[in-house]
């Protein structure tokens, strides 16, 4: 969150969000570069204009009453809601500015989010970015909670605090080396795959649980990791073949390090790879902004990939430009 927005809203606000972030007044002081005893007092005062604490004091940290949950939500629409009014009204003034906060899945770390980060940077050169890469699950809560102000995620189950902003379906395929014996076919089927050493996602990850959800049970891989950096690593040293779209491997497949084969039966398999925002927020115009240089990239994707279904079309709400 900007610190510009922060100065809009009293200090016990401002405070009390950075120490349920932080889980300490100390880290949060920290952060804030203020003094410890200053958020602390602020801390105080809202718990005795409230007239209930916020926070239980752990060995281990500060955590959220009941209370403090009841009001981190008020904090979250308050501070964000001011994130996107000051970037609306900058962006009257013709500056673009703002920050985002991105939770994205590693996958899109090796090209495809570099690539739009650095479009971002070229168009808009007064928007700041943060990003956490972080699994499907932990994105959602990242961007419920109020850490992230988009995520960009696989396979995220649809609730109602969380509002689509754009979807994609990849293909997904059996990715291996080009020396590889079933390197040679235009497609593949599962079947086929499992007569080789495998590289499988973590039971946690929404690929594997369509790989199960095609074929059953699946045998035991010669490695099981959450890393697509770490399956794209040992796929290339001929460990085995492993699963995925191709994004994150976009470069190996233009180098001829590895090649990327539909997977054609049972059925045709595709991930769905949606941008999401918290419904009951109004995003800022950078959100915006950014959600149109993705949906391109993706569009780009789709063309390569030949069939896959590209990015939902997006429209921007009405507002200055």
């Amino acid at each position: 969150m900007s610190n510009r927005a922060h100065r809009f809203h009293a200090p016990m606000i401002v405070y009390f969000d950075a120490i349920r972030r932080a889980g300490s007044v100390r880290e949060a002081a920290r952060r804030l570069n203020v003094a410890s005893s200053a958020v602390n007092r602020q801390l105080l005062k809202l718990e005795d204009e409230l007239g209930t604490p916020l926070f239980d004091r752990l060995p281990s940290g500060l955590k959220l009453t009941h209370a403090g949950a009841t009001f981190a939500r008020h904090a979250i629409e308050v501070l964000q809601d001011a994130e996107r009014v000051r970037s609306e009204l900058e962006a009257m003034q013709g500056l673009r500015s703002g920050h985002l906060e991105i939770a994205a899945v590693e996958a899109l770390t090796s090209g495809l989010l570099p690539d739009v980060l650095l479009q971002l940077r070229e168009r808009h050169p007064r928007i700041t970015v943060g990003v956490s890469v972080l699994g499907s699950a932990a994105i959602s809560a990242a961007v419920i909670g109020g850490d992230a102000d988009m995520g960009i995620a696989f396979g995220v189950d649809r609730t109602s605090d969380l509002r689509q902003m754009s979807h994609s379906r990849l293909p997904l395929g059996a990715t291996m080396r080009p020396d590889h014996p079933l390197a040679g076919n235009k497609s593949l089927t599962l079947a086929m795959c499992l007569s080789h050493s495998l590289i499988l996602p973590k039971a946690d990850l929404s690929i594997r649980q369509q790989l199960q959800r095609a074929l059953g049970k699946l045998p035991q891989g010669a490695v099981e990791t959450s890393s697509v950096e770490l399956a794209k690593q040992l796929t290339m040293r001929g460990l085995g073949i492993s699963f995925q779209t191709r994004i994150g491997i976009e470069d190996e497949i233009e180098r001829g390090e590895l090649v990327h084969i539909p997977i054609a039966r049972p059925a045709y398999l595709q991930a769905d790879l949606g941008i999401y925002v918290r419904s009951a927020r109004n995003p800022p115009i950078a959100v915006h902004a950014l959600v149109d240089l993705l949906n391109a990239a993706l569009a780009r994707c789709a063309t390569v990939a030949g069939e896959a279904e590209p990015a939902a079309p997006y429209h921007p709400p009405e507002g200055p430009s």
